[in-house]
């Protein structure tokens, strides 16, 4: 599963890491990449995956997790092929296809493998595959681009992750379902969708954490697509560089903060089980003040060290959020209550948050530069590349752009923090609990 996982970011990463290169040769506006990395990854993800989630609480989880990878993969491979905005979001259509089967599966696999006070850590693990897929596409992606052209550097990431489908096949098998819950292990049909409406309307916990994380999703996602473009403008780096440097930032932060916020929270809720909650909600509120400082620091190492900060606080959310789905739903509604959370996490974050900096980041370069941005810089790029006084102005306005947008898009963060808050107020209380479950059953009986 990690190595699946490493297959799904470093797809992803690869264009975050090429976006600024292909808006280039390609001509294409920062509102046109944000709709390439947001809306046309997130459209049919968040579509399809409750659907899918449905699936899997009924068939093979590992059988869905194997066709999703193939197909994602093969998605990745065609973006290679693109010759225009149109077949580029076909691509990312098919990318966002793919991986929509993958987190709610996995989720609902290690529920019924490993017990409520290690399903934070374990996914924790899992999730790890986040980070090295970063680093994979953003260091290997960045240089193939700088060697041989940003297209292969799609080809090279997009055939190995058809190989790790295949050995989903051969090595894993499926467990029973609901065998770590301390109840009974029901072979009856899972619980319709209305069941789960009803307990999320039931579980306040369950909702203002679901809410949170699609929330701190708008954010976190916002600054993934475009840190690579922030390097590469305000830092003036060239695409292999500012690879590197997205890598190795998102790489370190993300690890710290999933091993953090899962191994973490997992020790300290066995004396409090608010923790999770409370975890994710010191984090998301720490974050934005350095972030803040760090998209206006012009040396390099430090603005490194405080970006690597930031994202590690704000990571802390992601691995308890899915421990306490987890741990709040009966095992056969955990993939449904993984695809809610990640449908609204992507329509929100990935499907809004690019599309929204990237407008943004329009604005603020158009409001920065003297003169008619859209005829002088189309593409951000100078219309007459000869022309240095012209160039510079533009580059200068691009950079503008993205580092404010990037300071508005981070304060959504206080209201992910507050939702987190609200949480822990009743996580306690709406904890599952297989044996009040199956009391319930019986008397119904």
């Amino acid at each position: 599963m990690f190595l699946v996982c490493l297959f799904d970011f470093a797809d992803r990463a690869v264009f975050a890491v090429l976006a600024q290169t292909i808006k280039v040769e390609l001509r294409l506006s920062d509102f046109q990449l944000g709709l390439l990395q947001g809306l046309a990854f997130a459209f049919l993800y968040a579509l399809l995956g409750v659907p899918i989630a449905r699936l899997a609480e009924r068939t093979s989880r590992l059988k869905i997790i194997a066709i999703c990878t193939a197909f994602w993969s093969a998605a990745t491979v065609w973006c290679g092929f693109a010759q225009g905005f149109i077949q580029l979001a076909l691509g990312r259509i098919g990318v966002g296809v793919g991986e929509a089967g993958f987190l709610p599966a996995a989720n609902s696999l290690v529920g019924d493998q490993f017990p409520r006070n290690r399903r934070a850590s374990i996914m924790g693990l899992i999730m790890l595959g986040t980070p090295a897929g970063i680093l994979t596409g953003a260091l290997l992606g960045g240089h193939i681009a700088e060697v041989a052209s940003w297209r292969h550097a799609f080809f090279a990431l997009g055939i190995p992750g058809m190989l790790a489908a295949l050995l989903v096949v051969i090595f894993l098998r499926e467990p029973p379902r609901g065998q770590m819950d301390g109840g009974a292990v029901k072979n009856t049909p899972p619980p319709d969708f209305a069941a789960f409406l009803r307990a999320l309307r039931r579980k306040r916990a369950l909702l203002f954490i679901i809410a949170g994380g699609a929330t701190a999703g708008f954010g976190n996602t916002s600054i993934s697509q475009f840190l690579a473009v922030f390097l590469a403008r305000v830092h003036e780096m060239e695409v292999r560089e500012a690879g590197a440097y997205y890598g190795i930032i998102s790489a370190t932060f993300i690890s710290i903060g999933l091993m953090v916020g899962s191994f973490g929270t997992d020790w300290l809720a066995k004396r409090d089980a608010r923790w999770p909650a409370w975890g994710g909600a010191i984090g998301l509120s720490t974050a934005p003040f350095i972030y803040f400082v760090a998209f206006n620091t012009q040396n390099i190492v430090a603005a490194t060290a405080l970006l690597i900060l930031a994202g590690s606080f704000l990571m802390i959310f992601y691995a308890p959020t899915s421990g306490m789905i987890q741990n709040l739903l009966e095992p056969r509604m955990r993939a449904t209550g993984i695809a809610i959370f990640a449908m609204l996490y992507t329509l929100i974050g990935s499907g809004l948050g690019p599309p929204f900096i990237g407008f943004v980041s329009d604005v603020m370069a158009a409001a920065a530069y003297t003169g008619d941005f859209g005829a002088d810089c189309p593409g951000g790029v100078a219309a007459n590349r000869s022309d240095t006084a012209l160039a510079s102005a533009c580059n200068a306005a691009t950079s503008i752009g993205i580092q404010r947008a990037l300071m508005v898009a981070v304060c959504i963060f206080f209201v992910a923090g507050l939702f987190y808050f609200l949480a822990s107020r009743s996580l306690r209380e709406d904890l599952y609990d297989a044996e009040a479950d199956n009391g319930a059953a019986e008397a119904a009986s």
